[in-house]
């Protein structure tokens, strides 16, 4: 009897929390439909076209988007996402912010070690692109895929949407799409090396809002 109503229990709590399970669903395939397309032995066409017009945009947006960029940092996507479970008084969030951060590290790991064989392929701009132009510290080489900084600033935003007012609800996500946007633009990534980071994240904020509600 305790076990079956566990299990009604379970059941319910998945039921009553469709909007992050429907996150958690479309950033699984938007992860999926990435890593996909980053399986080819070369950037396609099609991508480099996007990285282009992206990256070439005038300089004038390096100041604007250097510091809502910075949210994708470990410490500051941290501090700020710990900031708003204070200030929300909301400790579920607070938990979710730091297990998201570690989960970041892990799932970031899994997928690089899943595309070893393109390695190669998927390397920073500054030698997949040519002509690619970089800004501030950003590196010329090294593995590029999946982004980071959009893990998690993804995952972050995910778990802030179930605690803030509806009226901000578009807040985190306008952060989101920012960060993944600069990402190209200051040369740091290709397109699908950002998609792959909004879908973890999305992925890990669906779950974790779940699992800690």
């Amino acid at each position: 009897m305790t076990a079956r109503s566990d299990n009604d229990g379970a059941v319910l709590a998945l039921s009553a929390r469709p909007l992050p399970l429907a996150l958690a669903a479309a950033g699984l395939a938007v992860l999926v439909l990435s890593m996909r397309g980053a399986s080819l032995d070369h950037i396609s066409a099609a991508e480099m076209a996007v990285f282009r017009a992206i990256n070439r945009l005038p300089e004038l947006l390096y100041r604007l988007l250097w510091l809502p960029m910075q949210l994708g940092n470990l410490v500051v996507g941290l501090v700020v996402g710990l900031g708003v479970a204070a200030f929300l008084r909301d400790l579920a969030i607070g938990i979710a912010v730091v297990v998201a951060m570690i989960a970041k590290l892990v799932i970031e790991r899994i997928v690089r070690d899943r595309m070893t064989s393109f390695r190669e392929v998927r390397q920073r701009p500054g030698t997949s692109e040519p002509d690619a132009i970089l800004r501030g510290d950003v590196p010329a080489t090294g593995a590029s895929f999946p982004s980071g900084h959009v893990i998690l600033a993804a995952a972050i935003g995910v778990v802030l949407t179930s605690g803030l007012p509806v009226a901000w609800l578009w807040v985190p996500w306008v952060l989101v799409l920012t960060v993944a946007f600069a990402r190209v633009y200051v040369g740091a990534h290709n397109p699908l090396d950002v998609t792959a980071g909004l879908g973890a994240g999305m992925l890990i904020g669906g779950l974790l809002d779940v699992l800690l509600r």
